[in-house]
């Protein structure tokens, strides 16, 4: 799907990191489903040691052409799994009916291309694909929208664990009081601060790696208002982050837990951080 900085306390460089990445080609006997906006995929895939007869089979937001699959006015196209792919394309569901069940955001729209060309090249056929995006919805912690009061969403993303999801989950909203923070892993925040400083209507840290996130935003987003949770409590934590965020947030804001970090500091899971933000959440909310 893509390759940024991610886990690096392990791998112990970002080249160590692509590399062992890169592996979910080699043998590839069907197709290599890549990512068309990420270089490293497009890389990985030409490097890639394959059976023969297998296709590189390109997705992504725009226009498809041959071979790939994308999105032409608000359709999402199939033009990678038909015999006259040169001439014209399938249609598989629209960004508009992914909206109405929780699938609009440009990052999931990828995904879904991404889940519907490995499942086209198996020979499943649109119009199942369509009917299963009808009803499928994402797994908790995922962009879940966890409440809506007095014109602002709070939406739990504690599944975005490393700077390039949470890059993603903020793109999707126009103004954001951002919850961030927990173990970095070795990555730089820095270049995710700078970019999405505009959007942000404050930030709440979180997490024992709050000082680089700290300088961060010292550098590159210092009109951004910044307050720090310290607490080893997981309860506490989010419920003084998200009583935090409500005297920050105005009408219109989304309130964004994506953490852009691991969660084992300070709990057991992402699946636990987003649990405790939920129930924070609520409990604020008296529901």
């Amino acid at each position: 799907m893509n390759v940024a900085d991610d886990h690096l306390d392990w791998h112990g460089s970002v080249e160590a990191y692509r590399e062992a990445k890169a592996t979910v080609y080699w043998n590839t006997g069907v197709a290599c489903i890549y990512n068309k906006a990420d270089t490293a995929t497009v890389q990985m895939v030409e490097n890639a040691e394959v059976r023969e007869g297998a296709r590189a089979i390109g997705f992504g937001l725009s226009v498809p052409g041959p071979s790939e699959l994308g999105i032409v006015e608000g359709i999402l196209c199939d033009r990678a799994f038909l015999d006259d792919r040169f001439e014209r394309a399938l249609e598989l569901t629209t960004v508009a009916d992914l909206a109405t069940v929780g699938l609009g955001a440009p990052h999931v729209v990828a995904d879904v291309l991404a889940a519907s060309a490995l499942a086209r090249s198996f020979g499943v056929d649109p119009g199942t694909i369509r009917d299963a995006l009808r009803t499928f919805h994402l797994d908790a912690h995922r962009i879940e929208v966890v409440a809506l009061h007095n014109d602002i969403q709070w939406i739990d993303d504690s599944k975005a664990t490393n700077p390039h999801a949470a890059d993603a989950s903020l793109a999707a909203f126009d103004s954001v009081v951002w919850i961030v923070g927990g173990l970095l892993k070795g990555v730089d925040v820095s270049d995710l601060v700078r970019k999405h400083a505009p959007r942000l209507s404050g930030a709440i840290l979180i997490g024992v790696d709050r000082t680089a996130l700290r300088d961060a935003f010292a550098r590159h987003a210092p009109l951004v208002r910044v307050f720090e949770i310290d607490s080893d409590d997981t309860e506490d934590v989010m419920l003084s982050a998200v009583s935090m965020a409500a005297t920050v947030a105005q009408p219109g804001d989304v309130v964004l837990l994506a953490p852009a970090a691991a969660s084992m500091d300070q709990f057991d899971s992402y699946a636990a951080r987003g649990a405790a933000f939920n129930q924070a959440v609520h409990t604020f909310l008296g529901r």
